[in-house]
């Protein structure tokens, strides 16, 4: 039995049309190495029980899994890259494989893929993925889910035997194809390919899919209701995934327009990085010389990408209702920045005022110390029930400053949250499990110069007792062929 009972196909967005997306072949490797299995996730999705010969044929080879999509789709969209309009973006390397609904939530979920060919929309580009870039996916998903954190799920890697050249690595560099578990891929570019097109049938056509299958309780006969209630929804899954980046210190790197999903989800991970120290400048791109995209300016560049999903849906209701719709959410993502904050830090919420003044404190005291980021967030878990431990923390000196006499105040007025396992061997260690560039590079290093994945595989064992810890289930994996 190739998929188990909880397997539900849902395939829907071919329904959309031609105009949406591209039918696609996926190119032929002359290697498929399975390195990396999600199998929690398979398990929600009916697919656990494929045999790796199986799993290879589905997602390296891509034959198409019991009555889904029986091609792939290549997804067309347009969007703003470092805020200049691209009108021949789409899906380069990529396509949409599969859909099915999540056993736990019956949410639809789909299956796409990053380095799987060339489609008509690769431009100068070969379609591939490096295994470098097929791995830092995998370490950014794993590290981000493990933070609580809303994000796609890597689902599968595969090395495939080529050799590409790059510019951003040492060259030859080994090939990969990665899969990648969301709720969507219909993007803010989705709806500003059509709006550019003057496409108005169209743009209905993919709102009114996107409220079926992805917020149905948001239906109104009135296309003036619908758009404005459609915004309002993306804009608040947008604000608490930016709230959830802020509190675990991460920094996306490329928020173009075409990255950010309808859903709320972080998804295709490039330049990203974990802040250190809190510095608000701190940028992950080498190539984002003015900051654009700098781990402080977050917030406001995710609104800028909402105001253009508004402008698209000015073509049924008034841009004064868009406008409006959208103010609100300086103020959502502030109060879900608090309750992340909180949440990091195992408190019971005590309201938006008092958490607010909680998480303003215990930034303002990192930006006075440069407290480490992840050991302070770890240190001070539990608030003061945890204090013996941050007195011997390595960072324990921060906690002696004059700066901490009010924080420490604040954590006194909250309780440690039902449930919260303190005692776990995860709290017993010295210094969290963290995910900075040095440590990324060390171990990407290790593969590419004597193919040891033993720190890559260590890593992921640290986040799963991390994730364990902060009570966020952890994927079963399969150890990587040697």
């Amino acid at each position: 039995m190739p998929v188990s009972s909880a397997y539900e196909p849902a395939p829907t967005h071919h329904a959309l049309g031609y105009q949406f997306y591209d039918s696609v072949e996926a190119a032929e490797f002359p290697l498929h190495r399975l390195r990396y299995r999600n199998q929690r996730w398979a398990r929600r999705i009916g697919l656990d029980t494929l045999t790796d010969d199986e799993w290879v044929k589905h997602f390296g080879r891509f034959a198409p899994l019991p009555e889904n999509l029986p091609h792939p789709l290549a997804l067309r969209y347009h969007g703003h890259q470092f805020g200049v309009y691209n009108p021949y973006l789409g899906d380069g390397r990529g396509f949409l494989f599969a859909q099915m609904r999540d056993s736990e939530t019956h949410r639809l979920l789909d299956l796409g893929t990053k380095g799987s060919g060339k489609t008509p929309w690769s431009r100068e580009g070969d379609g591939r993925l490096t295994l470098n870039g097929g791995l830092r996916e995998v370490l950014a998903t794993e590290m981000l889910e493990a933070l609580g954190v809303e994000t796609s799920k890597s689902f599968s890697l595969i090395e495939t035997g080529e050799q590409l050249m790059r510019r951003d690595e040492p060259s030859p560099t080994r090939s990969s194809v990665l899969v990648r578990l969301s709720h969507s891929h219909i993007r803010i570019g989705t709806f500003q390919r059509f709006a550019h097109l003057n496409d108005t049938d169209s743009l209905r056509a993919l709102l009114d899919h996107s409220i079926k299958f992805y917020m149905p309780d948001l239906w109104d006969d009135s296309p003036q209701q619908r758009a404005l209630r459609f915004l309002s929804e993306v804009a608040n899954r947008v604000a608490r995934m930016g709230a959830q980046w802020m509190a675990a210190g991460f920094v996306h790197g490329v928020l173009n327009s075409d990255n950010i999903n309808i859903t709320g989800e972080s998804f295709d991970y490039g330049p990203w990085r974990f802040l250190p120290t809190y510095d608000p400048e701190f940028t992950a791109a080498y190539f984002d010389q003015g900051g654009r995209y700098a781990y402080g300016r977050q917030p406001s560049v995710l609104l800028w990408n909402l105001t253009r999903l508004a402008e698209c849906l000015e073509a049924f209701a008034a841009a004064d209702e868009m406008t409006a719709t959208l103010q609100g959410f300086a103020s959502t993502i502030q109060q879900e920045f608090a309750a992340s904050v909180v949440r990091r830090v195992g408190l019971v919420p005590r309201g938006s005022s008092e958490d607010m003044k909680l998480a303003n404190e215990l930034f303002s005291f990192m930006r006075a110390t440069n407290a480490p980021f992840e050991q302070m967030f770890f240190d001070l878990h539990g608030g003061l029930a945890s204090e013996t431990r941050w007195e011997r923390s390595p960072a324990a000196t921060v906690y002696r400053a004059p700066e901490f006499v009010a924080l420490r105040a604040l954590l006194a007025e909250y309780q440690p949250m039902q449930g919260i396992n303190l005692d776990h061997r995860y709290f017993r260690r010295p210094a969290p499990c963290t995910m900075l560039i040095e440590e990324v590079t060390s171990l990407l290093g290790a593969i590419r110069q004597s193919d040891d994945w033993s720190p890559f595989e260590a890593k992921l064992a640290d986040i799963a007792q991390m994730a364990d810890a902060y009570s966020v289930p952890s994927p079963q994996r399969n150890a990587p062929e040697a």
